[in-house]
């Protein structure tokens, strides 16, 4: 039983229209154990005097059956404030209810509704970078925070494998291999090098631009040729990237491209045209007009296609197969403008209601020195160099925690604890601020860290098993001490801070909830008798820890992050 749930649910029906309820733990003990707060979401239409509604909805509230089981006093607190002071016995009992619940403490009911995760999105032939990886860990996070409630999500890796740039790509691999029969061994650093060496000779040279674009039209038009070329960077580039999300843990229910789209795109064009919803300029380029807002461009002057129209096509085939409740684009701040065009675009064109689309922003990841992270040479440090150096940062600091560790177990800690520590800072974070890398914050086991964390969870595990016990039976009614009830509170937040999380993709009010959490147990167990207590209060404090783990380890997982068993 989710009492928290069942306390908002009940707060909710008694309230009228334009007032809702939000909960949460009370900031003090003599507040009462949790408090809700009313919200008036239609000022202009609800006029009612708050002091006089809250005592209103205090009196329904108190007649309640759930009410009068489960709570001993409710408090009306002007301005909008109610006060609930839950029977101990209730709070208890809850201990048991998460250990029944195990692995499935949290959990949302069945929801036929269909939600779209758009996230990682990396270009074909160069390499991932940290901006991918911030999307690719909000991205999963998100889609496993909406698994968990219930829903029916799809989570949809969609790749940058089409455009102008390939052009170049096919333009620079024809001038620079030997042969194409090279490009069987290339890697996509190499394609990389590629990349950059043509953007540098157009450069000087302004007619290798329309060499590239030569080739793109004869991509575009199926040249065998320039097709074959596209297919092994696409096939090339995707085995790397498949290698990094294997490492971090992460699988996609899609993975499809801009070119999976590009047949569509003449009919997008043609059909926005001939419902009048498009216009075709004296240049030949043709423009969705958006009211206010700068025009959507989905033809070029010479009749070829861009992103835009890519992006549309792919919005109208995820409406037809899924008829989804919500599609999310987990993508950097700097995109805002042109998802906000899109978005209008696609409601104009009937496809879907702006309102259903979401944009998950997320800021830069820069240094300790709040610079764009990279290397000594300047370059923007990859996707794969970064988590592999955190893996080896990991593996010296575990070396140093306990050398007789085998090699190959030190090996396995470390890559949980590095990858962990990775997701951690990110996801801990606001993720509309630029994230910074302090590689010594992240990797310590003191303060707010994944490995903190870890090692809280081992900790509990090791303790657990010193004791060989199986909680069929324990008595709750002996968690009479204050910080064993305060810890108990705090464990029945926890599926409501999933709900808050989610509510404004705030991923880090659960990361920062784990950590008061670990905080608190931690505490309890260094100034708290548990092994060395009497035999039934050792039980019952045991119980505690118990559920102390699970709801670590559901919160860890949710954030992507994998829990050690021990250290």
């Amino acid at each position: 039983m989710d009492i928290l749930e069942e306390l908002k649910q009940i707060a909710n029906k008694n309230l009228p229209t334009g007032v809702c309820a939000s909960i949460d733990l009370s900031i003090k003990p003599e507040f009462g154990d949790y408090s809700i707060i009313l919200e008036v979401k239609d000022k202009k239409h609800f006029q009612k005097n708050l002091a006089e509604l809250l005592k209103e909805v205090k009196a329904k509230i108190e007649k309640e059956r759930f009410i009068k089981n489960n709570v001993r006093k409710i408090e009306a607190v002007n301005p909008v404030f109610l006060n609930f002071f839950l029977r101990p016995e209730k709070i208890k009992a809850q201990v048991k209810e998460i250990i029944g619940a195990g692995k499935d403490f949290g959990k949302g009911k069945k929801n036929k509704d269909i939600i779209i995760v758009d996230y990682s999105s990396p270009n074909i032939a160069k390499p991932m970078h940290v901006g991918h990886l911030r999307s690719t860990f909000i991205g999963q996070a998100i889609y496993n925070f909406y698994k968990f409630l219930g829903y029916r999500v799809v989570g949809d890796n969609h790749l940058g494998d089409w455009g102008t740039q390939f052009g170049k790509m096919i333009a620079g691999c024809k001038r620079y291999l030997k042969n194409i029969d090279e490009l069987e061994k290339i890697n996509i650093q190499q394609m990389l090098e590629i990349y950059v060496r043509f953007n540098r000779e157009e450069e000087k040279n302004p007619e290798m631009q329309e060499l590239a674009k030569l080739e793109f039209k004869k991509l575009e038009d199926g040249d065998k040729e320039n097709r074959r070329i596209w297919k092994i960077l696409r096939d090339k580039s995707l085995k790397e990237f498949q290698k990094i999300y294997a490492l971090l843990g992460v699988k996609f229910d899609l993975i499809k491209g801009e070119s999976d789209y590009q047949s569509q795109v003449k009919k997008e064009v043609d059909g926005a045209l001939k419902r009048g919803k498009a216009i075709k300029n004296e240049d030949g380029s043709v423009i969705i007009p958006l009211g206010e807002m700068t025009p959507f461009l989905i033809q070029k002057s010479d009749g070829a296609t861009v992103y835009g129209t890519r992006d549309l096509a792919t919005i109208k085939y995820r409406v037809k197969k899924y008829h989804p409740r919500k599609i999310i684009y987990v993508i950097g701040n700097e995109q805002s403008f042109y998802l906000e065009q899109l978005f209008a675009a696609a409601e104009v064109l009937g496809y879907i209601s702006k309102e259903n689309l979401y944009h998950v922003k997320f800021g830069l990841v820069l240094d300790e020195n709040r610079k764009k992270l990279a290397t000594r040479e300047g370059r923007v440090i990859g996707a794969e160099e970064l988590i592999q150096k955190i893996i080896d940062l990991a593996e010296d600091v575990i070396e140093k925690k306990n050398p007789k560790l085998p090699q190959k177990e030190k090996k396995q800690i470390a890559k949980i604890i590095g990858i962990g520590a990775l997701k951690y800072n990110d996801l801990s974070q606001n993720r509309l601020t630029d994230i910074i890398f302090d590689w010594k914050k992240m990797l310590s086991f003191e303060g707010n860290s994944a490995p903190y964390l870890l090692y809280t969870y081992v900790r509990l595990k090791s303790i657990l098993k010193k004791a060989k016990t199986e909680f069929e039976q324990f008595d709750h009614s002996l968690l009479n001490e204050e910080i064993e009830m305060a810890i108990i509170k705090q464990l029945i937040v926890f599926p409501q801070t999933i709900r808050r999380s989610l509510m404004h993709y705030e991923l880090n009010l659960l990361a920062n909830y784990l950590f008061k959490l670990a905080t608190a147990i931690n505490y309890f167990y260094e100034t708290t008798p548990v092994l060395k207590a009497e035999k039934n209060i050792q039980l019952a404090r045991l119980a505690l820890l118990k559920a102390a783990s699970i709801v670590l380890k559901n919160g860890l997982n949710l954030l992507g992050i994998e829990v050690l068993e021990r250290m």
